[in-house]
Order: structure tokens, then C-alpha cells, then sequence
């Protein structure tokens, strides 16, 4: 039976076969329909005023937690990881890489087969965790670079500890974020490549010519680029100038409004062009949590400003991210010169190719219905209200 769904303009049946009407970021009025799925047939109807924004679901390749869940938690659990996932869902995520950061052996392995646990749960949830980005342990170890990583657990590249990964948890790590200038990197980064891995150089001081190295030897992304690193930087050489000019890194950036400026923000998507430009929102279990003190797995105690800023307690340092990605893309429409059309890519196209993922980030025939039906409201100055999540054709 055909039931009308909460979407206005939408039909469904069990979250399976769908009809939706609205309008896509290039202006058309389409009708979008969905079957098993996927995205089936998209047909031109004439424009009219009212319909919704349609938008391809948002995809973060960074995310340590989310309101109160923490994917490197003791505690953290497969029912853990749902949860994380269905808040995300919330917030228009519908593909994303938990985060594993620096810590022992033993908790790394713990945390990527919690994550598969859960991936085997909830067929949803398998569709939507596309992946695990290991950030660390394999990352420079002074103050600043090093960020909120725990200095106990830090060390050099080991294709070995690669490799009980992948046979751990097979197909489930995605990404690797190291420094390239520690011993073995280059070694390190080949032997991921060709297992199918993406190599990310991030929380680094690397020379250019080492970072120029990890490129040549396979790494394709930066990892939060303008952060994870010194306070204070030599005006040239250095590592950020390196990355903006290497055109093989495609860069992330963490558009909260606390980790870049406006300005800096800018300036950088602009040297390496949108389309190699990624928003990441390293949101951690306090995104959201009201201003105080607080004391956490990773980086210990940590200060949520009334801002949302969050920091390390004692310092300003930076330990990770307040915001969701859906709240990194209101950011940048509002406060820099990008478009609504140009900073949704950057959140879902961008990282989904960045990562092979094929027929997400996208409204295509093909594709997988992952959506976000959304209402711009206020002009320039307003703010992106979301509807509905998609995912695999299914209302969240």
C-alpha cells in the first residue's frame, strides 16, 4: 500500500519506492523518484513557489562523536555507534567515517571492531558508516602539531599495525591520517595505497620536501588544513604553504568558525579551488554541550565556551569541534563569499569522490537516495532549515 509520507510532495512505500518533488541547487523544479533505493528518474516539472530544497546528503569524513557519544570512549559500545549515527542522521549526515584517534594498540583494534559490530547491526547504519579514518597514532609529537593526541601513544608508521587492521575489520578502514616526516612514512603510505586506504598527512611540521615525498608516494588528502599545528609558523617555508601548492591533496577544513577565520578560510579554499576542497567537522561528544568544564578520553579536560569554541582547559588549544557539518555549511554561506551550491558540494560531493565513493554526494540517476529536503529562509543572512533525512531512500 502507498502511504503519503510526512515529506511534502513525497509518496512512500516502505522507505523503498518514493516520489519526491522540490528543487536542486541549479534552480530546476525536478521530481525525483526513488526505487530500492536509489534514485530511478529525475523529471523537469515546471517551477513553482513553495517547493523544497532537495540536496544530496551530507557526507563527514571526520567524526570523533556527537551529542554525548564518543567513538573513542572506554566505554564506547556498537549501541553507541547507532545512536551516534541516527544523531547524525538528525543533522543531514548520511555517509560518514567514525573517528579513531592516537591510543594503544590494543584500543585502536577495540574501537574499529566496535564500529563493525554496529555496522552489522543496522543495515541503515552499515549504509551510512562508509568507513573508519584512523587519526594517529602516527603523528608529530610537539606541542601544537600534536594537537589533543595523547603523547603516550604516539609512533612511528608500522605497516604491520596496518595490517592487523585490515585483517581485524576487512574493508572497514578508510583513512589514515599521519605526519609524513616521521621514520617509515613513505613505506607506511605505499603499502596503504595499495591496500585501498587514503592516506591523509595532518598534525604535522614536515618540510615541503616531505610533504611533496608523501604525495609521491600516494597520500591524497590534508587533514584539517590550518590546524593541528604550530601557533606560530615561519613565515615561508612551511608545511601549510606546501599543501596549498601541492594540487595532488585535496584539503579539509573544519568550517566552525573557530578552527579557520573567515578570511583564512577563504584564502585557502580559494588557493586550491573548490573542487578540492573538503568541510570536515571534527565534531567530538560535546558538540552541543552547554558552556562549563569537562573531563574526556581524549585531551583530558576540556572548556566549552559559551561560543561553542572548545579548547583545552589551561591553553588555547584547540580540541576538536562544537559544530555539525550541517552547522560548518551555514558558517561558510553566511560568512564567506561561497555559495549555498559551492559549500554543499564541499560537504557532499567533494568528500564522497575524495574517498571513490561512487553515486553519493550527488543527485543523479543511480545514486543512492541519500537526500536532505531543506528550506533556506532569510535571504543570505538567514539560515538553512532541514526538513527531512533520506537515507537509502528511507525518512529518518
Amino acid at each position: 500500500m502507498t502511504r503519503v509520507g510526512r515529506l511534502s510532495g513525497a509518496r512512500l512505500l516502505d522507505g523503498r519506492d518514493a516520489r519526491i518533488d522540490g528543487r536542486l541547487l541549479d534552480g530546476r523544479d525536478v521530481r525525483l523518484r526513488v526505487e530500492d533505493g536509489r534514485i530511478s528518474s529525475i523529471e523537469s516539472l515546471d517551477a513553482r513557489r513553495g517547493r523544497p530544497l532537495l540536496l544530496p546528503g551530507l557526507v563527514d569524513l571526520q567524526v570523533n562523536g556527537y551529542a554525548g557519544h564518543d567513538i573513542n570512549a572506554e566505554d564506547v559500545s556498537a549501541d553507541m555507534v547507532v545512536e551516534l549515527t541516527r544523531a547524525l542522521w538528525a543533522h543531514g549526515v548520511t555517509s560518514y567515517c567514525p573517528t579513531v584517534v592516537t591510543g594503544s594498540r590494543d584500543r585502536i583494534l577495540s574501537a574499529l571492531r566496535t564500529v563493525a559490530q554496529a555496522r552489522e547491526r543496522a543495515p541503515l547504519v552499515a549504509g551510512t558508516v562508509v568507513g573508519v579514518h584512523v587519526e594517529g597514532p602516527y603523528l608529530a609529537a610537539a606541542d601544537g602539531p600534536r594537537g589533543a593526541h595523547d603523547a603516550r601513544h604516539l609512533r612511528d608508521p608500522d605497516p604491520r599495525e596496518l595490517a592487523q587492521w585490515l585483517a581485524a575489520v576487512p574493508g572497514l578502514v578508510r583513512i589514515v591520517t599521519l605526519a609524513p616526516e616521521r621514520p617509515g612514512s613513505a613505506a607506511y603510505i605505499r603499502a596503504a595505497t595499495q591496500a585501498g586506504v587514503v592516506v591523509a598527512v595532518g598534525h604535522t611540521d614536515a618540510s615541503p620536501q616531505q610533504l611533496r615525498g608523501a604525495a609521491r608516494a600516494g597520500a591524497t588528502l590534508s587533514t584539517h588544513l590550518g590546524n593541528g599545528t604550530h601557533a606560530v609558523l615561519p613565515r615561508h617555508p612551511n608545511h601549510v604553504w606546501a599543501q596549498l601548492a601541492e594540487d595532488s591533496l585535496t584539503a579539509t577544513f573544519i568550517a566552525d568558525g573557530h578552527h579557520l577565520p573567515a578570511d583564512a578560510f577563504t584564502a585557502m579554499v580559494r588557493a586550491k579551488g573548490p573542487e578540492r576542497a573538503v568541510l570536515v567537522s571534527d565534531s567530538v561528544a560535546l558538540a552541543g554541550c552547554p558552556p562549563g568544564e569537562y573531563r574526556t578520553p581524549v585531551g583530558g579536560e576540556v572548556t566549552v565556551e559559551p561560543s561553542g569554541k572548545l579548547r583545552l582547559s589551561g591553553t588555547q588549544l584547540l580540541a576538536g569541534s562544537g559544530r555539525s557539518l550541517l552547522d560548518c555549511v551555514r558558517w561558510a554561506v553566511r560568512e564567506t563569499p561561497f555559495t549555498l551550491a559551492e559549500v554543499w558540494a564541499m560537504a557532499s560531493a567533494n568528500p564522497a569522490r575524495a574517498l571513490g565513493l561512487t553515486g553519493r554526494g550527488v543527485i543523479e540517476v543511480g545514486a543512492r537516495a541519500d537526500l536532505c529536503v531543506a528550506q533556506w529562509e532569510g535571504g543570505r543572512e538567514g539560515r538553512l532549515r532541514l526538513l527531512a533525512t533520506l537515507v537509502g531512500g528511507a525518512e529518518i
